[in-house]
């Protein structure tokens, strides 16, 4: 199996009222850019989604697909969180996200890499082999120009990525690390 990690470079910048120029940014209060993801979002914790909020979505965006991918593990890119078609009016995702393939708000969890393949939805957090080090583990939200991928619930993140291709109008990220 290959592993392709999209890589975007497109950065999304807004004018506000007053003539400021703000970026489509991704945040969290769990956590800072570049820092230690808290052990309750972690296998070894409560393995609960963190809070992500964001922030000066493009023009033209109609909904939202998010992931978590960890590029450090041992096999390759380990997929840790897919979820698409998010209403554009949202700007934010609670934690501890239902690990459902179908949300209230109507988004969709596609299939995390998992010990039993393609089989489990919804958020898995870090949990990396103990003693390989940091993983950096990136949380990518994709603004795009359409209402659906027009993918079942259960998605993997590779189908995601194919049916994202054209769509993309811009990418915000967040990074953390975490090691055991």
């Amino acid at each position: 199996m290959v592993f392709v990690l999209l890589t975007v470079t497109a950065k999304s910048q807004i004018a506000n009222k007053g003539g400021h120029t703000m970026s489509f940014s991704l945040s969290s209060p769990a956590f800072e850019q570049g820092n230690r993801i808290p052990t309750r979002h972690t296998c070894e914790g409560e393995d609960t989604s963190p809070f992500l909020q964001w922030s000066a979505a493009p023009e033209g965006t109609k909904s939202f697909a998010l992931s978590c991918l960890d590029p450090d593990a041992p096999p390759g890119t380990w997929v840790h969180w897919v979820l698409y078609d998010l209403s554009a009016d949202t700007g934010k995702l609670e934690e501890d996200v239902p690990k459902s393939e179908k949300l209230e708000n109507g988004a969709l969890q596609g299939a995390c890499w998992g010990v039993d393949s393609f089989s489990r939805f919804g958020y898995y957090g870090p949990c990396p082999p103990p003693g390989h080090g940091d993983h950096r583990y990136y949380f990518r939200l994709y603004a795009l120009n359409t209402d659906s991928l027009s993918l079942p619930p259960n998605a993997t993140w590779f189908q995601v990525e194919k049916a994202m291709v054209g769509h993309i109008i811009s990418t915000a990220e967040l990074m953390g690390t975490y090691s055991r």
